[in-house]
């Protein structure tokens, strides 16, 4: 009981998903290389610095508030 060879049409079914597949790549390459406005090295360094300077910040925030919480509970709940 050994296994028929796959026939013609399930054979052409597997080539027509591997011709969408290989479409698919070569229009997400066409897209990426033709069509994205990339930002210039100036805009990806302002965005970044923007990126971290409100990291940064938030990062200051919280840290104050956990200060702060901090404060509140030991003076509520004193050792």
């Amino acid at each position: 009981m050994g296994s028929s060879p796959p026939s013609r049409a399930k054979i052409e079914d597997h080539m027509k998903i591997i011709k969408k597949f290989i479409n698919y790549c070569k229009a997400c390459y066409d897209e990426l290389a033709h069509k994205v406005t990339w930002p210039t090295y100036k805009e990806l360094t302002q965005s970044a610095v923007v990126v971290l300077s409100a990291s940064l910040i938030i990062a200051v925030v919280v840290w104050l508030m956990d200060v702060a919480f901090k404060a509140v509970m030991s003076a509520v709940y004193p050792n």
